[in-house]
């Protein structure tokens, strides 16, 4: 699905606040959510679909105001692929052309693979797209903090959907939320069948995971995670 203008843009999938910094995009078609952490005159981007609708993202960042006095943009990818970093460098010209800095950060595995451009992991073929190789500015590793304005977001790597997944965790001391990638899912999980995929490293990433106290967890298909224990435990009860 390619919306050409807002004013296409499907009616439930307004922004979701989610307060006090984080602004939820639910993806259009394939896309993945696209998320944005804002804290003083820094920005962060969780994920950026295929590149097919970027523009309204970014028009819609535009129209609610919510770039207001960011200066710079860490792009984050929670892996590699296509569905999450197809859309980096399209919103990252477009952050540049309005003068803001842009850097971009991932897991040092999904780092090494889009610098590398390697189709066969990032399954852009299957979108029927090639991915160009991208530097990557932040190669991430277990418990590195990634930072925006104030806040610190920990880097959790949690292999299994595939092998640089990793979900980030934000704890402002109001509200804790776990960006999870394709790691888990209202119920479910990614997918293990896909180039580097691996079912018995997704159950280790799981049961760590659930170790965590999360208000919100913020997935990269579907609706917001909000029993997180609950629902992992469920998940690891037929897993």
């Amino acid at each position: 699905m390619r919306i050409s203008s807002i004013e296409e843009f499907p009616r439930e999938l307004v922004p979701v606040e989610i307060p006090p910094h984080t602004t939820m995009l639910r993806g259009i078609g394939w896309d993945s959510n696209v998320y944005l952490v804002r804290d003083g005159g820094d920005a962060l981007v969780v994920d950026t679909g295929t590149g097919v609708n970027w523009h309204v993202y970014a028009e819609i960042w535009e129209r609610e105001g919510l770039l207001k006095g960011v200066e710079r943009v860490t792009i984050f990818n929670t892996h590699e692929h296509f569905d999450h970093v197809g859309g980096n460098m399209a919103l990252a010209d477009w952050l540049r052309r309005k003068g803001l800095t842009v850097l971009f950060a991932a897991h040092e595995t999904t780092a090494k693979t889009l610098e590398n451009g390697d189709d066969y992991v990032i399954l852009a073929y299957s979108y029927g797209r090639r991915f160009e190789p991208q530097r990557v500015d932040l190669h991430l590793g277990e418990g590195d903090a990634l930072k925006v304005g104030s806040l610190e977001l920990e880097l959790i790597h949690t292999p299994g959907h595939t092998a640089g997944s990793s979900c980030l965790y934000l704890d402002d001391g109001e509200t804790r939320i776990m960006f999870t990638g394709d790691t888990v899912f209202n119920g479910t999980v990614g997918r293990t069948d896909l180039p580097t995929g691996d079912g018995w490293k997704l159950q280790e990433s799981l049961e760590r995971l659930r170790d965590y106290d999360v208000d919100f967890g913020l997935p990269g298909h579907g609706w917001v995670i909000k029993e997180w224990r609950e629902n992992i435990d469920e998940i690891l009860g037929w897993l």
